[in-house]
């Protein structure tokens, strides 16, 4: 595609009056504002985060990451309260009493600067803190008290941190004490319940129960035996009318115990050891039932059935009230090991549940234990932690450049305000001049006439316009474009002047298309 670089210079040189008003426009507008704009300074303080002065192999200082603590400050910084307080403080505007919050806090927004850099593996972490105001005393005092602010809020933040978790801790321990005692007295409550039934003494009851049913079985068996003797003995009263006693006679009441203690010493034996407290008594016992037997006049009952010079009659009722007498002790006797057999059935039958409700007492107060034990650890590092803190030993923010007062204006860029004015303008001219050649489908060139048409025209007559036609078109163009040029600096410098100034309508008129 060739390009009619004749046919397209005629066109500018049609429509340069109103591209040249756009660009004017724009141009004259960017300028009256650039050098209407009053001069700004600005001025930044650079900040540091330290690394604690205590080592972390020493301590558990639980501190956070250092970009996560300069965003925590930023954050904290940059509240609605502390920019109005500012802004409000230092009169960083002129009209600051007239403003509205809104408006305050947007500009104190768009003034302020905060950078982080650094934080990776290696690196330094850093902040610097900026702020642009109409003067530099204005712009460093604004930056100095960012950075009282933000020491204040760090320290504030670390040591109300380190508090909290001192007081969390505290808390903690004193209410798992507290649990302690109450899961102790339900396990003292449930021992002193089941004090016969504990898993702790199941071994001793088991060989006590053992060594009972043992006894028992031999009352039963010696109970027998005299009931037996009994009958025999009435049998030969009643056939012979004498009494048989050397033929039927039985142990003695002493000769019985001995022969039962001799007993329970062979089993104690085979649970306790010989100087065990049981066996002595045990052993002391037999001894005196020996020397009884062998002294009947000491202690014995001195009556031997075989006497010949008693009546046999006599001999029956002292022999049958013996034997009722021994009968009716083994009864006894009988009836207090079955009964202490009952109670130990029960309470080995109950152990294997106590222990188990007894295991899941303990199992909580273990558990309980363990979270006290942490906890007191946590609270032992909490202490040493909220000293570091208080102390101001540990991670810190830190100044390494304060904000100096400038001697220099920092802005505006007048240079680079004109020249995006003079850029938006040319772009303007030469989007109109594209929306008009792009809307206009009137046929002007022979090349237009064979590629809408399709055709080969054998020879394009162009208009020929006379010597008047001509002067009067270059007239009427000279004189359009020197009003343009003229008119468009009077018409906006009267605006400016009369009604209002240029640099505010382009605000509003930058708010009204959302590039505030």
């Amino acid at each position: 595609m060739n390009l009619d670089i004749k046919f397209y210079w005629s066109l500018v040189l049609t429509r340069l009056p109103v591209m040249t008003g756009l660009f004017l426009v724009c141009f004259v507008t960017a300028t009256v504002n650039a050098l209407k704009l009053p001069p700004s300074y600005s001025t930044s303080a650079q900040l540091l985060v330290e690394e604690a002065q205590i080592p972390d192999s020493m301590i558990d200082s639980g501190g956070i990451d250092p970009v996560e603590q300069l965003q925590v400050i930023e954050e904290r910084l940059m509240t609605r309260a502390n920019k109005l307080d500012i802004a409000r403080k230092f009169k960083v505007f002129e009209d600051v009493d007239l403003m509205s919050a809104d408006e305050i806090l947007e500009e104190m927004e768009e003034n302020t600067d905060i950078r982080r850099t650094g934080g990776r593996r290696g690196e330094a972490t850093l902040m610097r803190v900026s702020f642009e105001a109409r003067s530099g005393q204005i712009a460093a005092a604004v930056v100095n008290e960012y950075i009282t602010l933000i020491l204040q809020e760090n320290s504030d933040f670390r040591i109300g941190r380190a508090e909290a978790a001192l007081a969390f801790f505290e808390q903690e321990v004193e209410r798992l004490d507290l649990d302690l005692e109450v899961q102790s007295s339900e396990i003292i409550k449930f021992k002193n319940a089941n004090s016969g039934a504990l898993p702790d003494d199941l071994n001793f009851r088991q060989g006590r129960q053992t060594l009972l049913q043992e006894r028992q079985a031999r009352l039963e068996r010696d109970i027998a035996a005299v009931e037996a003797q009994r009958r025999d003995l009435l049998t030969v009263y009643e056939t012979t009318g004498q009494v048989d006693v050397e033929g039927n006679r039985t142990l003695s009441r002493e000769e019985q115990q001995l022969l039962e203690l001799q007993f329970e010493l062979e089993q104690a034996l085979a649970i306790y050891s010989g100087t065990n407290p049981r066996v002595t008594l045990l052993r002391n016992r037999i001894a005196q039932l020996e020397r009884s037997i062998q002294n009947p006049s000491q202690g014995g009952s001195g009556l031997l059935v075989g006497e010949a010079q008693e009546p046999a009659n006599v001999i029956l009722e002292l022999t049958m009230a013996e034997m009722e007498q021994r009968i009716l002790s083994y009864s006894e006797e009988l009836q207090t090991v079955t009964d202490e057999l009952n109670t130990l059935s029960v309470s080995i039958a109950a152990t294997a549940g106590n222990a188990i409700s007894l295991n899941a007492l303990q199992r909580d107060y273990d558990n309980i234990q363990a979270r006290y034990n942490e906890a007191v650890r946590n609270l032992n590092q909490a202490r040493v932690n909220e000293r570091i803190e208080v102390s101001a030993q540990g991670q810190r923010v830190s100044v390494i450049e304060n904000a100096s007062v400038p001697q220099e204006p920092s802005g505006p860029n007048r240079f680079l305000l004109i020249a995006t004015g003079a850029a938006v303008g040319g772009a303007l001219a030469a989007i109109y001049f594209m929306i008009l050649e792009t809307i206009n489908r009137t046929v002007r060139r022979p090349a237009e006439l064979q590629s809408r048409f399709n055709i080969i025209p054998l020879a394009v007559i162009p208009y020929i316009e006379s010597r008047g036609e001509l002067v009067r078109r270059r007239v009427a163009l000279a004189t359009a474009f020197l009003a343009v040029l003229i008119g468009v600096p009077a018409a906006l410098y009267a605006i400016d002047t009369l009604y209002i100034p240029l640099d505010i309508l382009a605000n509003r008129i930058f708010d009204r298309l959302g590039f505030s």
